[in-house]
């Protein structure tokens, strides 16, 4: 199959057609007046008008077809010198008529012909890369925004087969695109394309299946438009995001250091406790093996808490990719309490947990949600530190809304949001705090969307505020 849109008609004069037509109007014009009147040979005149048609304007065509009945008049006028015949009227105006219908179905032909030419020309100049391909994904159409994208001239991209010659890498397979579009009609993603010069291209993709009258798939039309500058850039955008909110990490870490030195002193110092018990009972007289063997177990248990101390506080300091698995919000909860309690004590807080059993998974990163909920738990102790007649709580709280998502609430009873502050509370560099930085609510926000989920907050009916933050829940437990 060749599918080929109209080329704009040139504008020189096409002398041939013209030419052959007055050629043809002549010898039309001696065979009408040499020829018995009886014999109509006047409506040939109609041929010439469809000769010149494609070559001619409508005035060009209107003084063609003028011309025409002109010689037709004549050619009576030469038979009939004393008088006109009844037949040679009929002939002459049957011939005019058809000369007339003739002129006049050319002419919106000529019309919808240029309008279809016009069309076709803003299709060859538009900026995206326009491709039609048949179903054998052989292309039979490349408009100049696709040779300016892809550097190959339409002649040499004719008839190639375009996901050889442009190299493309799709998102899924490509039995599984193109049985998406026949049950759909339509597709649109991202792609990668290879340049004539070997420059790889991101391109947003969208293609069109054309079928014929009967409903038959006959090709795809595919339009293209170059990202790759975009996608560079929100790659950027999120490389530095990711370094922010590391930045955030750490910072959040250095003002929690005495409640990690805290964390880790306790099991070390239990221990110590707890060797030189089982040393004593080792250097007794009779030798304690049960009692020495009770202060090894506890030993290895304090070892394994401080291990696993170290081990929260490594991972929420390292600095990596991140990594989407099924998670238990409530786990992830736990893992950040015990960096938190101390900073909590110290400042009068006390921790209330609300965890609802049974919550569905969320697919997540565990380092980077544990930030989002590290970051509001000490906003909130921060926003109570000047509350001194009232109890300072705070609520941790998980449950499942009506639209299946997990959400986590963090409510303080601190001195609210004020009413000018609550619509750039998440915006960047904002902070209600005089020697706050104003990231850490924006870099929880970032996180919360990157997981496709929402971040809010609200005022209290009472004192203070809550925050929370939803999830989509996962479709499957942790196992």
């Amino acid at each position: 199959m060749q599918y080929r849109l109209p080329t704009p008609r040139q504008s020189h004069f096409a002398i041939l057609p013209v030419v052959a037509a007055t050629v043809i109007a002549a010898a039309i014009f001696v065979v009408d007046s040499i020829t018995h009147p009886e014999i109509a040979v006047a409506p040939l005149y109609a041929a010439v008008v469809l000769l010149v048609i494609k070559v001619l304007d409508t005035r060009g065509v209107l003084m063609v077809a003028a011309g025409c009945i002109l010689l037709a008049i004549i050619s009576v006028a030469i038979h009939d010198r004393e008088g006109l015949s009844l037949v040679a009227i009929v002939n002459l105006f049957a011939s005019i008529a058809a000369i007339s219908v003739t002129t006049y179905l050319a002419l919106r032909n000529q019309a919808a012909d240029r309008a279809l030419l016009e069309q076709a020309h803003l299709l060859d100049v538009v900026h995206d890369g326009i491709i039609v391909r048949d179903m054998n994904d052989v292309v039979a159409y490349w408009n100049q925004g696709a040779e300016h994208l892809y550097g190959w001239p339409r002649d040499q991209a004719v008839g190639k087969i375009s996901h050889q010659l442009l190299q493309t890498v799709f998102p899924v397979s490509l039995d599984e695109l193109k049985a998406n579009i026949l049950r759909t009609g339509r597709w649109e993603g991202e792609v990668l394309h290879t340049r004539r010069d070997g420059v790889q291209l991101t391109v947003a993709s969208r293609w069109s299946l054309q079928r014929d009258h009967r409903g038959d798939p006959v090709a795809t039309i595919e339009t293209n438009n170059d990202i790759t500058a975009r996608k560079r850039a929100e790659d950027a955008l999120q490389r530095t995001q990711s370094e922010l909110a590391h930045v955030s990490r750490i910072t959040t870490l250095g003002q929690l250091v005495a409640s990690i030195a805290h964390e880790v002193n306790q099991p070390l110092a239990a221990i110590v406790a707890n060797g030189e018990a089982g040393l004593r009972w080792l250097s007794h007289p009779t030798p304690k093996s049960e009692q020495t063997r009770h202060a090894f177990e506890r030993i290895i248990s304090e070892g394994l808490r401080a291990s696993e101390v170290i081990k929260r506080l490594r991972s929420l300091s390292e600095k990596r990719a991140a990594e989407r698995i099924p998670l238990d919000i409530n786990e992830v909860i736990n893992d950040v309490l015990p960096l938190v309690q101390r900073e909590a004590h110290n400042n009068n807080v006390s921790l209330q947990i609300q965890a609802a059993p049974e919550l569905p998974a969320v697919i997540g990163d565990r380092i980077q949600l544990q930030q989002v909920v590290l970051n509001l738990v000490m906003n909130a102790i921060e926003a109570m530190s000047d509350v001194t007649d009232r109890p300072r709580c705070i609520l941790i709280r998980t449950s499942l809304d009506e639209d299946s998502q997990v959400v986590i609430s963090v409510q303080d009873t601190g001195p609210g949001i004020s009413p000018e502050d609550a619509g750039r509370l998440f915006n960047p560099f904002f902070s209600t705090k005089s020697y706050g930085m104003g990231m850490g609510l924006s870099i929880c926000r970032s996180i919360v969307e990157s997981h496709d989920g929402r971040i809010w907050a609200n005022q209290n009916v009472d004192h203070g505020a809550t925050l929370r933050f939803a999830l989509p829940a996962c479709r499957e437990d942790v196992s």
